[in-house]
C-alpha cells in the first residue's frame, strides 16, 4: 500500500481525532480540513482546501481506507472516519504510532512515546519499541529504522505510507525482537548469538555515529585553523600601516 502525502495527511489526522477525541468523531470536512492544516504537532504545515481535501476522501473511499457517514440522527452534515486500522490489522497502539509518523514525519521511540500518551495506553519505551518491531516485522512492513543522527542517542523511524521516507539512510528494518524468541525469524542461532549480533549492530552504529563526530570536529578546526591565520595576516597588515616610513 503506498498513499500519497495528501492521502497519509488525511488518514493520519482521521485516526489522531479518533483516538483523542472521540467524542467529536467522525469528522465532518470542515473539522477534517482544520486537523490537516494545524500548525502544531504537524511536519509539514499544510494549507489544504475543502475541495481538495474531498478529492483526497474520495480516493480513499475507492481504497477502502475511508468510509463517509451520512447526515442521520439531527446532524445535517456527511462524516468522515477511518478504517485503516481494520485494513491493516492495526491495535490502538499500532494506529497511534503510524498515525503520529504520519503527521510529524520520522522520530525517535522516546519521541513516539511522548506523542502518543494521548491516543494510547503504551506502558514506557519497551512497549513502543515492541510496537515499532512488529510493524517493522510485517510481510509488507509499515515502519523502518533510519540510520542514528550525529550526536543523537537514539535512532529514528519512520512510517513506508507515503513517499517521503528518506529511504537513502535506511540501516535496518528492525532491531532483534528477544520477546519472539523461539518462533520462527530470521536469526538462526541461540540466546547467545543473538546477544553477540545485537552488540555487534550496536558496536558498528556507535563506530558510525564517533566518525561523523570526528568529522565534523576535523571541520570546525580547520574552519577555526583558517580564521586565526585570517586574524594574523590582518594584525601584520595593521601593523605594517601603523609604522611610519623613515
Amino acid at each position: 500500500m503506498l498513499l500519497s502525502l495528501e492521502q497519509g495527511r488525511v488518514v493520519g489526522c482521521l485516526v489522531e481525532k479518533q483516538l483523542t477525541t472521540p467524542q467529536q468523531y467522525p469528522l465532518t470536512l470542515n473539522a477534517l480540513v482544520l486537523a490537516c492544516n494545524q500548525t502544531s504537532n504537524r511536519d509539514p504545515v499544510v494549507s489544504y482546501s475543502e475541495p481538495g481535501v474531498q478529492g483526497v476522501l474520495a480516493s480513499l473511499k475507492e481504497l477502502a481506507l475511508v468510509r463517509f457517514v451520512y447526515p442521520s440522527s439531527g446532524r445535517s452534515a456527511t462524516r468522515y472516519r477511518q478504517v485503516i486500522g481494520d485494513v491493516l490489522g492495526l491495535d490502538t497502539g499500532g494506529l497511534a504510532v503510524l498515525a503520529v509518523l504520519l503527521l510529524r514525519g520520522p522520530q525517535t521511540a522516546g519521541e513516539l512515546r511522548a506523542r502518543t500518551e494521548r491516543m494510547a495506553s503504551l506502558d514506557g519505551l519497551g512497549a513502543v519499541n515492541g510496537v515499532l518491531d512488529e510493524l517493522a516485522r510485517r510481510n509488507e512492513p509499515l515502519v523502518v529504522e533510519l540510520t542514528r543522527r550525529p550526536g543523537q542517542k537514539e535512532e529514528r523511524w519512520a512510517q513506508l505510507l507515503t513517499p517521503d521516507t528518506p529511504t537513502d539512510v535506511v540501516t535496518r528494518a528492525a532491531r532483534p525482537d528477544r520477546s519472539a524468541w523461539g518462533q520462527a525469524h530470521e536469526f538462526a542461532g541461540g540466546p547467545e548469538d543473538l546477544d553477540a549480533a545485537e552488540a555487534s549492530t550496536d558496536h558498528g552504529s556507535r563506530l558510525g555515529a564517533l566518525a561523523d563526530e570526528v568529522a565534523a570536529l576535523r571541520a570546525e578546526i580547520a574552519e577555526l585553523r583558517g580564521l586565526v591565520d585570517k586574524l594574523r595576516t590582518d594584525e601584520a597588515t595593521e601593523v605594517n600601516h601603523a609604522v611610519p616610513n623613515r
